[in-house]
């Protein structure tokens, strides 16, 4: 397993389509995953700490989360099929630790929520991460400022 942080929520340069930059702890890869709009505008809030006027689902899931003393422990990126990434999701509640398929972007947005930490592993990593030198300067416009 590969630790990762969330440097980047922006709109590929080249294809026009959301992109979310994770980089390993010693930024030596980026994982670069494509995901929608509105989930990209999600992770961006997550991830700048801005909270909307009103709740948006991510926003919605960790409420009910935390008032059922939920939290999530951690995202993993766990595999690539057909150009698709999969993801779970590792949920403690009480004594109880569950683990739910998810899609990365769900995932993301609601380990930015928890401050959990968010991985993949090394296949994926082998698969899909790019040399940070590969994302360029300006590969990517940022959602948020």
């Amino acid at each position: 397993m590969v630790r990762l942080r969330v440097e980047k929520v922006g709109v590929d340069a080249n294809t026009g389509l959301a992109v979310v930059l994770l980089y390993d702890v010693n930024e030596a890869r980026v994982l670069p995953i494509w995901i929608g709009a509105l989930e990209a505008s999600s992770v961006a809030l997550a991830l700048e700490e801005i909270k909307p006027p009103r709740p948006m689902t991510h926003d919605l899931l960790y409420n009910i989360l935390l008032h059922l003393d939920g939290n999530v422990v951690a995202a993993t990126i766990s595999d690539l099929r057909d150009g698709t990434f999969f993801a779970k999701m590792t949920v403690q509640i009480g004594s109880e630790q569950v683990e739910f398929d998810s899609r990365p972007s769900d995932a993301i947005a609601l380990a930015l929520r928890f401050r959990a930490s968010i991985y993949a592993t090394d296949e994926v990593m082998e698969l899909a991460a790019i040399p940070p030198d590969d994302v360029g300067s300006d590969g990517t416009e940022p959602l948020v400022h």
